[in-house]
C-alpha cells in the first residue's frame, strides 16, 4: 500500500483540512498520515479561532513519520506562520522528500484568513521551488503575483510567470471563474495542458481545494504521472460534488465517500 502524508491544519467540523485529507486518501486507497499544523475552532460558517502548533512540535511530527513509514507522496496545506513553512521545507528537503503538492492556501472558504503574507513569502522561495505541483484557485494566483486574472488569458500569463519565477509545475484552478470550471497547467518546459471542467450547480465548496490536492498527491503516491493525477482528481471531486451534500448553515463540505478509488 502506498503512504502519503498531510501537512496541514484540523478542520473541527471535517470538512477540510486534514480531516478531508484523510477521508481523500482513504477513498484513493493509500495509506494516509498526518502532521498538524495548527488546530481550528471551525465549521461551515466561518473559522472562529486558529491555534498554531510549535515549530518544534511541527518537526517532531514530520520526523516520526519519515523515520517510520516514510511517504510516497506529500500534501501540504494551511501554514498559518513563517517559521511553520520554515520548518516544513527543511525537513522534507532533508528527507529528499517526492512527490509533494502545495495548496497554497490563504483564505479560508467562508472567507477568514489563514495564512500571513510573511508565511507567504517563505512558502514561495522555499515550497514552491520543491514542489511537484502547485494548485493555487484564482484568489490565490493573484495573491502569489499581485495582479487581477479576468479570463482565460491571464490564467496562462499568471500560471507562467509563476512556474518560470519558482520553478515548479502550476495547476491554476478555474473554479472562481464566471467562464467555466477549467483548470490550467503549466510546467517550465512550456508544456501546457488544459483540463476541461464543468460548472455544477452546487454552492457546498467548503474543502475543495483540500480534496483535489490530497487526491492529486494519492494518485502520484500511485505512480501515475501528473497529468493522469490531475484528470483521475478532478473525475473524484466532480463526483463529491455532484453527490449534492447538503449540511451546516454555511457554505457545507463535499461527500467524500462518493468518490472511486483509481
Amino acid at each position: 500500500m502506498k503512504k502519503v502524508l498531510t501537512i496541514a491544519g484540523s478542520d473541527s467540523s471535517g470538512g477540510a483540512g486534514i480531516q478531508a485529507d484523510i477521508k481523500t486518501m482513504t477513498m484513493h486507497g493509500v495509506y494516509a498520515m498526518s502532521a498538524i499544523t495548527a488546530l481550528t475552532a471551525q465549521n461551515t460558517v466561518g473559522v472562529r479561532s486558529i491555534y498554531p502548533v510549535t515549530p518544534d512540535f511541527l518537526k517532531q511530527q514530520i520526523d516520526a513519520v519519515f523515520e517510520d513509514i516514510r511517504p510516497d507522496a506529500v500534501k501540504i496545506g494551511v501554514v498559518p506562520s513563517p517559521e511553520l513553512a520554515e520548518i516544513i521545507a527543511e525537513r522534507l528537503v532533508f528527507y529528499k522528500a517526492e512527490n509533494i503538492v502545495v495548496d497554497p492556501v490563504a483564505v479560508a472558504t467562508s472567507g477568514s484568513e489563514l495564512s500571513t503574507s510573511e508565511t507567504y513569502k517563505i512558502i514561495k522561495e522555499k515550497l514552491f521551488p520543491i514542489s511537484t505541483v502547485i494548485t493555487p484557485n484564482i484568489p490565490e494566483a493573484e495573491l502569489i503575483l499581485g495582479m487581477k486574472i479576468k479570463n482565460s488569458d491571464d490564467i496562462i500569463k499568471v500560471s507562467e510567470y509563476i512556474a518560470e519565477k519558482y520553478d515548479c509545475p502550476v495547476l491554476c484552478k478555474g473554479g472562481h471563474s464566471t467562464e467555466s470550471a477549467k483548470d490550467f497547467l503549466y510546467i517550465k518546459d512550456k508544456s501546457m495542458i488544459w483540463f476541461e471542467g464543468r460548472k455544477i450547480d452546487n454552492n457546498n465548496t467548503h474543502g475543495t481545494g483540500c480534496t483535489l490536492s490530497s487526491a492529486i498527491a494519492s494518485n502520484l503516491a500511485k505512480g501515475y504521472t501528473l497529468e493522469k493525477s490531475i484528470r483521475f482528481a478532478k473525475e473524484y471531486i466532480n463526483s463529491c460534488l455532484g453527490a449534492m451534500l447538503d449540511i451546516g448553515h454555511g457554505n457545507g463540505p463535499l461527500n467524500h465517500m462518493k468518490g472511486f478509488e483509481k
